[in-house]
């Protein structure tokens, strides 16, 4: 906690943005960072609660100490709350940026609809740690002679494989792309969180003896049997990226895409790579002068409106098949849990029409081209309302409505044919493993992360990343060290 009557002395401030005018001429975060003493004062809001059900399950899933490094923060004590903080997540300037904050929702004060502000003061004490040199590799003074591979260099991945080095294992990260970080660097866009965060922790590894393998897409260029033969484990944490099938009716029309194509294209152009990615298509997909529509009301779909008003889009339209939700939750029923409630995001901020409760029938073209998108009102079922139909002006349309599972021509398609791999056969063939060893039906094979659960948060995949590398500790050593 922080200053016992802090919470009823000091109102609740949120750092400030660019305004949406200035923000969209540009790729770079815009959020205004506060003062130490403004995040001192805000940390200080900590109240003595007696149960903090913001660091369990509901709120923060890889449970960190928020009331112990809010105090720490409150009384000027950097050093102690990034240590504390860092006991729990390996990356909270991550997490501080793109995290949806449910630590946030489940905080006492959100019954009063004024939480402390958890993700900035998260933010504000990593950025403060790098400034003052507190973030600095720490290799393992013992060596253990195991070798270990790990398969994906998302957040799941990165956050295993330093654990994995620090409890004195050789780790081998193999990335299909030419940097690290997956969709957390491809797919996330700058303006939410610029990409030398990722490069820096890269660095704090590699100086902590992780090897960094680019450019090997496992299953395809290097047989994952290969990796799993050379090495005492395997830890297999390739992401969510096989979009969702939407079966609208005109989707090969020029002009449709599916979302993540788009914001990898985008993310490579900012980190001044060529737009040829491996897995999604090349040819180049630009907002400039049109207008657009999105269909999806989730955290991608924000990303693409975001995304083309910098790339100079006249008009973004946001199709969302769900009700418009209440501007106000009930708490009483609710709370602690991440409620329903109309929520706004920057990007959408920016301009966007956002269309409720509106079901998308046919992208029409002419020529092969797309002229628009057909919709309808649907009722509460999501069925269509006769003699609702519409036609939404498009020149580029993005499909955004989630990930099924990973890519199913590397890993799992391999190691299907070879070791009879067990996934979920109900279309996604995620990986299955569960949570107490996140082994799989292979030997020497683990698995972690969207691979695994399914597309979800980056704090999830940290969370995952960090407990299998322990469940390996502990398989190769007997026992582990390593906190779950």
């Amino acid at each position: 906690m922080g200053k016992v009557t802090g919470f009823l002395e000091i109102d609740r401030q949120v750092a400030k943005y660019q305004t949406a005018s200035d923000r969209i001429r540009h790729f770079r975060e815009f959020t205004i960072p506060m003062s130490d003493a403004e995040v001192q004062k805000q940390a200080a809001r900590c109240m003595d609660c007696g149960i903090p059900f913001c660091h369990g399950d509901t709120g923060c899933p890889v449970h960190n100490q928020i009331p112990d490094w809010n105090d720490l923060v409150y009384s000027g004590k950097w050093k102690e709350a990034i240590a504390n903080l860092h006991s729990t997540n390996n990356f909270p300037e991550f997490t501080g940026r793109v995290c949806p904050a449910p630590c946030e929702e489940a905080c006492t004060l959100n019954l009063e609809d004024v939480p402390v502000t958890i993700k900035t003061v998260e933010q504000a004490i990593a950025d403060k740690a790098y400034e003052l040199g507190y973030i600095v590799p720490q290799p393992a003074t013992v060596k253990t002679g195991k070798r270990v591979a790990v398969i994906g260099s998302g957040p799941s991945g990165m956050a295993a494989a330093q654990q994995l080095a620090r409890a004195g294992h050789e780790v081998h990260v193999y990335e299909r792309e030419s940097k690290a970080g997956g969709l957390l660097r491809y797919g996330i866009p700058d303006f939410k969180m610029e990409k030398n965060f990722i490069d820096r922790r890269v660095e704090q590894m590699q100086g902590e003896g992780v090897t960094f393998h680019y450019g090997f897409n496992i299953g395809v260029d290097i047989p994952a049997e290969k990796l799993i033969a050379e090495h005492d484990a395997v830890l297999y944490c390739g992401g969510s990226e096989t979009p969702r099938e939407a079966g609208i009716p005109g989707a090969d029309l020029a002009g449709v895409h599916d979302a993540m194509p788009y914001l990898v294209q985008q993310n490579r152009r900012v980190g001044r790579e060529d737009i040829d990615s491996v897995g999604w298509p090349s040819d180049p997909i630009l907002a400039g002068g049109k207008h657009v529509v999105v269909v999806g009301g989730g955290d991608t779909a924000s990303d693409c409106v975001g995304t083309a008003f910098r790339q100079g889009a006249v008009r973004v339209t946001q199709l969302d098949i769900r009700p418009q939700p209440p501007e106000k939750e009930d708490k009483l029923a609710v709370w602690p849990y991440w409620a329903t409630k109309m929520r706004t995001s920057s990007s959408q901020a920016e301009g966007a029409v956002r269309e409720f409760q509106v079901g998308t029938l046919e992208f029409v073209g002419e020529d092969g081209i797309l002229t628009g998108v057909k919709c309808v009102q649907v009722d509460e079922k999501r069925k269509p309302i006769a003699g609702t139909e519409f036609i939404i002006k498009a020149d580029l349309a993005f499909i955004a409505i989630g990930f099924r599972g990973p890519f199913t021509d590397s890993v799992v398609k391999e190691l299907d044919g070879k070791m009879a791999i067990s996934t979920d056969k109900r279309g996604s063939q995620n990986v299955i493993a569960n949570t107490r060893d996140y082994k799989t039906s292979v030997d020497k094979l683990w698995a972690a992360g969207d691979v695994r659960r399914g597309q979800s948060l980056v704090v999830w995949a940290i969370r995952e990343g960090r407990q299998a590398a322990a469940a390996i500790d502990e398989a190769l050593m007997g026992s582990t060290i390593l906190p779950r």
